[in-house]
């Protein structure tokens, strides 16, 4: 059976609606930030991740096109020629495309600063051989969804888990920190790392999601960042699949590394897709890749899932890495418990701030 869920929660619209119209609207990057020409009338909290992905696509430091210090200088020439390529996209994308963004500058640049003209000579005598696709029929979506409940524990056994309290290292550029998680039924989280200066805070109160460092103010999420951070706070996720997107698709199968995977892509009205794998022996999670909309184009987050380990009953991935095209860093869990009181002001943001 193709599942197709369709839902509309009126009494939750009706509060999002009353919500929406007592919540400022939002500024415009020329409200906030200097000089600015091409971005006018994006959201202030997009000006950052469009960044971002000019930097990730041209494979460049902020310095490349900015004066450290006053970013609104107009000193630097490949900021004048960024902007000129920002009006050529959109113009071409208008033209040619019906005003979808098919062009970005990941497009020409693919991580170098200037476009590759021609294609590439052969570096190898060997003839280019297709990687084969997993043999098999393919599973429907409700199969898959199902199998990862089944592989979990099952979903009695996924319910029965009120809190998740983790400790553990986060491994990144050659660096380890220590790490607490704190994980409540049915969507609170919060996480944190131990920095040498104190802590960083990254939390979903069950509405909004904030982020926090010692000795600066906590700020409340973007709505970009606070919808990735409810999906990682859903304690029940995996058996709340099926509500939680309104649509979800086969996609095509794929291998990662040596596994074998079946492919699911979530579909959410005025969200990007979420891409989900699974191993196909198993039914468990092995990876999913969720995309930020920018001005400019998709920023993609990818995590990796490994090493599940049994507890209570219910498998957890004691291993999971996160990757940006700015970074990653993995994460392991070395000691985990279940069902201990974790009261509801563990994730609320600081007061007054």
């Amino acid at each position: 059976m193709k599942i197709q869920v369709r839902f509309v929660y009126v009494a939750a619209l009706a509060a999002m609606v009353c919500l929406q119209a007592q919540t400022p609207e939002p500024k415009k990057a020329e409200e906030v930030f200097k000089n600015i020409t091409e971005l006018k009338g994006t959201p202030a909290d997009q000006l950052l991740p469009a960044m971002q992905f000019m930097s990730a696509s041209l494979g460049v430091q902020c310095s490349f096109c900015h004066v450290q210090g006053k970013n609104e200088a107009d000193e630097k020439k490949p900021k004048m020629v960024a902007r000129e390529m920002i009006a050529m996209t959109n113009a071409m994308n208008k033209t040619h495309f019906k005003g979808q963004r098919e062009l970005t500058c990941n497009s020409c640049h693919n991580g170098a600063t200037h476009p590759a003209s021609m294609p590439p000579v052969q570096a190898a005598d060997a003839a280019r051989v297709e990687t084969p696709r997993p043999g098999g029929p393919t599973p429907t979506a409700e199969q898959i969804l199902d199998k990862y409940v089944e592989a979990l524990g099952g979903e009695q056994a996924i319910q029965k888990v009120t809190s998740r309290v983790m400790k553990g290292v986060v491994l990144a550029n050659g660096q380890e920190s220590e790490i607490e998680i704190f994980a409540k039924a049915p969507n609170k989280r919060i996480s944190a790392m131990k920095m040498p200066n104190g802590e960083s805070l990254t939390a979903f109160d069950g509405t909004t999601g904030w982020l926090g460092s010692t000795g600066r103010p906590a700020r409340v999420m973007s709505a970009a960042e606070s919808d990735a951070a409810r999906m990682d706070a859903e304690l029940y996720m995996a058996v709340k699949m099926k509500s939680f997107f309104e649509s979800i698709r086969p996609g095509r199968p794929e291998k990662i590394g040596d596994v074998a995977c079946v492919a699911l892509m979530g579909l959410r009205p005025g969200q990007p897709p979420v891409r989900m794998f699974f191993d196909r022996s198993t039914g468990l999670l092995v990876r999913t890749i969720r995309y930020t909309e920018t001005p400019l184009g998709r920023n993609p987050t990818q995590i990796d899932y490994a090493d599940y380990k049994e507890v209570d009953g219910v498998k957890v991935p004691m291993k999971w890495t996160l990757a940006r095209p700015n970074g990653r860093f993995t994460i392991q869990i070395k000691e985990i418990q279940q069902n201990v009181a974790v009261d509801d002001s563990k994730f609320a943001k600081p007061a007054g701030e």
